[in-house]
This record gives structure tokens, sequence and C-alpha cells, in this order.
């Protein structure tokens, strides 16, 4: 993994020294790619929310299971209705 780091502070030309990597184990989860602006994202995790109920699953945000998202465009770059996300939200039975 550390080269990984140091192909991308040659590459990116910034420090990512700090950078660390892990494993977590996520658990049961349901997930989306959302594609669209940051501000439409309440309206695609009440869909998700929905897909898991109706599918026999409740959602179950702990302090050890959060829900949480993964950018995948760069805000600064990429058309505000192109952005991506992937959403994720913990689920159980």
């Amino acid at each position: 993994m550390k080269w990984a780091i140091k192909c991308a502070t040659e590459k990116k030309k910034k420090d990512f020294s700090k950078v660390e990597f892990f494993n977590y184990n996520e658990g049961l989860c349901v997930q989306c790619m959302h594609i669209g602006s940051y501000n439409d994202e309440p309206e695609t995790i009440q869909r998700m929310n929905e897909f898991a109920q109706n599918n026999g699953y409740n959602i179950e945000i702990t302090e050890k299971r959060y829900h949480h998202e993964i950018y995948l465009s760069d805000p600064r770059k990429a058309d505000i209705n192109k952005l991506k996300t992937v959403i994720r939200q913990p689920v159980k039975k």
C-alpha cells in the first residue's frame, strides 16, 4: 500500500503520507449509485429505505453501523447533474 501513496503523491504533487488503508466489514447493507446533485440525495435515501422495508429489512443505524457515502466524482470538475456517489445504508432482517 505504501507504493500507492508514493505514486499518488508523485502524480498529484500533494502529500498523502497521512493516508491510512484499512479493512471495514460493513455487514448487510442496501447500496445505490446516486447520480446527480448532493441536494437530491435525500430522495434517493428515502427510496433505498423503502426498498429495504419492502423486502423485509429495517435500517440499522447505530454507533457501530452508520450511513455513509463514497464520492466518486470531483465536484470541482464534474457537471452537478452527473456527480456520482455510492450511498450505503446498513440493514438488518
